[in-house]
């Protein structure tokens, strides 16, 4: 690490999760640093575009990464905008690191590459454990998603004083200040980590589930058919088929699919457990609930009801008539989204794997609805056109043409 023209002779620290991951020996696109001694004049005075009205963040000239002046933070109110900053030459590099979330994430590189630790961050990181820095943490409710998410990016468990303060700061109705973009964006992040099963599992241990996601924490417990999931909890089945997932793509898309497609078995009274007949069905109002509550991307809130909507469908296509197998190409507008309906039988696939004991079972539905697919949008179009027939006639005739394409398909194969 080099000082350049508009750093010299400022004290600058590399800080945040660049520093633990270059401790980690992993890929770190992003840098941080901090300022102490600084004012925003002399920023702007050696070229620093400040950013932002809350925080006192610069963007460096020539590399554009941001330089904030060391700080401390305050909770004045409730939620994560009730905070008072405070800025000045005085606050030193310790004071800056201490208001930070976790040890891991409260550690600085001088220029030199000589390591800055006061609150054993390296040691926690060795051990791969998780521990709150200060009394501080729950003035940020969202830490507590944040604990989940590290959880499960680098698979490290909660120290148990900070579960504690976790499940405090979840028992004390805070979690419900949070803006949906904040949940959101970190659900996302933890649905690109390597183990997003985690992310729900330590969140239910933390109590946090039952209030942000009340939805999959009710399928906790839930029991299921044993002939067709061995596993039986309909939670336990969750944490599988998204480990299942995550072996077959890194798609968050996908993997957010799978998250919710099974909501709809949390609704089944208990009197007609373990079968759940008709939870699919169920399940896509839950879906677009959740969706709508934390301002979910429209495209992830598609897949998502139509993965619940369907995928019963998927995992007996081999028992569907031509006419069935059309109707389902149709409802997942597999014609316009041939990437989404490829999305949607990975998720039917891992969903299939997350069963104990079929983790690496075939699915060979997948191939087949492939080959449905193919045949049906074979059909030439342009020659139905060329018939003179319009609106009705036409889509009667695109029909009937779609359906003896597949029964020929399945005359091969069957």
């Amino acid at each position: 690490m080099t000082t350049n023209d508009a750093t010299t002779g400022l004290e600058v620290y590399q800080v945040g999760g660049g520093v633990r991951d270059q401790l980690l020996n992993r890929p770190h696109a992003d840098r941080d640093w901090v300022v102490i001694g600084a004012t925003p004049q002399l920023m702007t005075e050696r070229g620093f575009r400040q950013v932002g009205r809350d925080f006192p963040v610069f963007l460096h000239p020539d590399s554009n990464e941001e330089y904030a002046l060391a700080r401390t933070e305050r909770k004045t109110g409730p939620g994560h905008k009730g905070f008072e900053v405070h800025a000045d030459p005085s606050v030193t590099l310790e004071q800056d690191l201490a208001r930070r979330d976790l040890t891991i994430n409260a550690m600085a590189l001088t220029p030199d590459g000589d390591l800055v630790d006061p609150f054993h961050g390296a040691q926690d990181l060795q051990q791969g454990i998780l521990r709150h820095v200060s009394p501080a943490f729950p003035e940020d409710p969202l830490r507590v998603l944040r604990l989940a998410r590290f959880a499960a990016a680098y698979a490290f468990e909660v120290a148990p004083e900070t579960t504690r303060l976790a499940r405090r700061i979840s028992a004390s109705g805070e979690l419900e200040t949070l803006t949906p973009e904040r949940v959101w964006q970190e659900l996302h992040k933890a649905l690109t980590t390597p183990l997003p099963s985690r992310f729900v599992k330590v969140l239910r241990e933390l109590g946090a589930l039952r209030v942000l996601f009340p939805e999959i924490d009710t399928l906790f417990g839930v029991p299921q058919t044993a002939h067709y999931h061995p596993e039986i909890d309909t939670g336990i089945h969750l944490l599988m088929a998204l480990d299942a997932v995550s072996r077959l793509t890194d798609d968050p898309l996908v993997r957010f699919a799978v998250l919710v497609h099974d909501l709809g078995k949390g609704t089944t009274p208990r009197e007609f457990w373990p079968r759940h007949i008709g939870h699919e069905a169920r399940g896509v109002p839950l879906v677009n609930h959740l969706c709508r509550r934390y301002r979910v991307p429209r495209h992830y809130q598609w897949l998502g009801q139509n993965t619940s909507r369907y995928h019963l469908h998927a995992h007996r296509a081999f028992e569907l008539k031509p006419s069935t197998l059309l109707k389902l190409l149709s409802g997942l507008d597999a014609y316009r989204r041939e990437q989404d309906f490829q999305r949607f039988l990975l998720a039917c696939e891992a969903d299939a794997r997350g069963r104990k004991g079929l983790e690496q079972k075939d699915y060979p539905q997948a191939a087949y609805l492939q080959a449905v697919y193919a045949a049906a949008n074979s059909v030439d179009t342009e020659r139905i056109r060329q018939l003179g027939l319009q609106g009705e006639a036409f889509g009667q005739e695109l029909h009937r043409a779609r359906v003896a394409a597949v029964k020929s398909l399945l005359s091969q194969t069957r």
